[in-house]
This record gives C-alpha cells, structure tokens and sequence, in this order.
C-alpha cells in the first residue's frame, strides 16, 4: 500500500471491535472509498474527533486499491461546527450524506463529490438548508438517470407556454397538453430550472418563498417516490424536525 492524500468527506461510520471504526469517504478521485480508523474510539487516540461523519478534509491514507484503506491523519477543511450546533442544520446535513450515499452506491461519476461539498459549505455559512436539500435532490437525478424534463413539455417536447409541472409526466407540462395536472405558480416553474442550473458554489444570496418551497418540495418528494425507489429515514426526521420548527415559530 502507497501512502496518500486525498480529499474526501465522511459519509458515514460503522464501529469496527472494541476501538476502531470504518469510515465510508467519498473523494474526487477515487469515488467511495472504505478507510479503516484503527483504535479511533479511544480517548487519546489523535484520530478520534475526524473519524466521524461530516468532516471534511484531506485524508493521509495508506491507500489500497481493492479493500478497506488506513487511516493515518486527516487535515481537516471544516467540521461543520455550525451546523452541528443546530438541530435542523444536522437534520439537513444528514440527509444530504445519506442521499448521496446511496447514490454514489449506483454511478461512478466523481463530480458528485464537489456537489456535496458545496451544498454542505453553503448550509455552514447559513443558507437556507430546505433549499439546498431541494437543490442537491434535484441534481443528483442526474446521476440516477432519471432527470425531470425542465427545458421543455415532458409530453410533446415543445418550450412554449409551459403551464406547470407534474411528477407523473415526468417534468414540466405546456399549455397544449394540459390536462386535469395540479397547476403550480409561475416562481416555481421559473425556479426548479434554477435550481437544476445553478452552481451551488458561486450562491451569495438565496431567498425564495415558502409556497414556491412547498410546490417545489412536493413535486421531488413524489418524483423521488416515482421514478427512484430510493426511501431515506434521514428525510423522515428531517421532515419531522421541520415541522417542530414552523410550531415553534408560529
């Protein structure tokens, strides 16, 4: 094994014996990489505080190609301290790790990793987390293969007088074909192509009404359960915790 270092985030962790853990870290380069934290759970031990998840960072490894890597350092870029000091903020960051990781389980496209940094980096300065939930689910359909229609009528392909936008036809949905389809606002139509085209690490200001966040979040939530098969406890809690916020709030 050659000695390496290699940016990476920690996506999850699964204790290993009595001291130790594995850690899943994605990187640029390699993708999804299984790295060994030996006696990390010990309380000396100077691998302890980034052999979790949500550090980010860069990880000298001894790196093997085929099976589990070992962890020797890692230079930490954030952990997210901000976040994790907020209850909603670690609801948002643990599904945006735990969407991704079953994606990346299903393609070899390494761009998902600056993808994920971003959207973690933004929610650590404080942008809104429900947006940028939103945003990382709508890109990552990419990778799945199963991209909404957001250029032109999902039905006949046409980019005049799009109506509104439906997860049963795959997208957005114009005047022609309209049928009997819940009708969303103009804003939302206009900002889920946004959201699809930004780039999250060039965001400086990011405001957008709760009910173009509520038609937005109904359309992926019903894309998600349609076209992906994927069902994340992560988005239950997040979920769940939103709505403890919004009585708090009220």
């Amino acid at each position: 094994m050659k000695i390496e270092s290699i940016d990476g985030i920690v996506l999850s962790e699964t204790n290993y014996s009595e001291s130790s853990k594995i850690l899943n870290v994605l990187t640029e380069e390699y993708g999804l990489i299984g790295v060994m934290s030996k006696g990390c759970r010990n309380i000396k031990s100077k691998l302890r505080g980034v052999s979790r998840k949500l550090i980010y960072g860069t990880f000298n490894i001894y790196h093997k190609e085929n099976g589990l890597s070992t962890l020797i350092s890692v230079d930490v870029k954030s952990s997210f301290s901000k976040v994790l000091s907020d209850l909603e903020g670690v609801s948002y960051a643990a599904f945006m790790l735990d969407l991704v990781l079953q994606v990346v389980r299903q393609t070899e496209d390494s761009s998902i990793f600056n993808l994920l940094r971003d959207a973690l980096l933004k929610l650590e300065e404080g942008f809104s987390g429900v947006v940028l939930t939103n945003i990382l689910e709508l890109k990552v359909l990419d990778y799945l293969g199963v991209t909404p229609s957001i250029d032109a009528c999902s039905i006949c392909g046409s980019d005049k007088g799009i109506v509104t936008l439906s997860s049963d036809d795959g997208g957005y949905v114009c005047r022609d074909c309209y049928t009997n389809q819940i009708m969303v606002s103009e804003k939302t139509i206009k900002m889920i192509r946004l959201y699809y085209y930004v780039d999250l690490s060039k965001i400086t200001k990011l405001e957008v009404s709760d009910e173009v966040t509520k038609e937005i979040n109904q359309f992926l939530d019903n894309y998600y359960e349609r076209y992906t098969g994927l069902y994340l406890k992560s988005k239950d809690f997040m979920k769940q915790i939103e709505k403890l916020s919004t009585i708090k709030d009220s």
